[in-house]
């Protein structure tokens, strides 16, 4: 064996998946993640090996139940974000402070995503998307909650949405943000 073999690789996962509903596997979620999370951080400036995120692929009942548990609100939603630390949040248009990288060994965790299935694929079919772009944009809009964009001021969703655009077009998918879009993150 030589010594090459024994080294890092040179592209370490960045997403981890647990994908408790199957259908997601059919989807290639974890490639779509890995593809969406990867071309984020590059948009933003940031080495991808240096980070870690989770990403749960469920159906609507778990996610609704984790709406519920966290939100207050018990129905399912396509995509929940849970950042492992607070960060300085986007505010007034400007970007957020982004985080330090760890190491390859060690990277530092941005936090988890959570997908559900069926609100996912319903969204894609009323847009008249294909689901692998809408969840791809998904997962996109997730990384970003993670690392400290809103959409809840006028602003900061301006903000967050343009960048989510040039994300997408890196990737060869359309602007989401049309008007009636039936599959806006929530």
């Amino acid at each position: 064996m030589s010594a090459a073999s024994n080294a890092a690789p040179e592209n370490p996962q960045l997403v981890e998946c647990l994908i408790e509903d199957d259908r997601w596997a059919a989807l290639g979620i974890a490639t779509l993640a890995e593809t969406a999370a990867r071309a984020t951080l590059a948009e933003l400036g940031l080495a991808p090996a240096g980070f870690a995120i989770g990403l749960l692929a469920a159906d609507d009942a778990r996610i609704a139940a984790l709406n519920g548990d966290f939100r207050g609100r018990g129905v399912p939603t396509n995509v929940l974000s849970w950042p492992s630390h607070e960060r300085g949040a986007a505010r007034d248009g400007a970007p957020p402070a982004m985080p330090r990288p760890g190491s390859p060994d060690d990277p530092e965790e941005l936090g988890d995503i959570a997908l559900a299935y069926d609100t996912c694929l319903r969204e894609a079919l009323e847009a008249g998307r294909a689901p692998s772009a809408h969840v791809t944009h998904l997962v996109v809009h997730g990384v970003l909650h993670l690392l400290g964009y809103d959409h809840i001021r006028d602003k900061d969703a301006a903000l967050m949405e343009d960048c989510e655009v040039r994300i997408l077009a890196s990737l060869g998918i359309d602007d989401p943000y049309e008007p009636g879009d039936a599959g806006r993150p929530g």
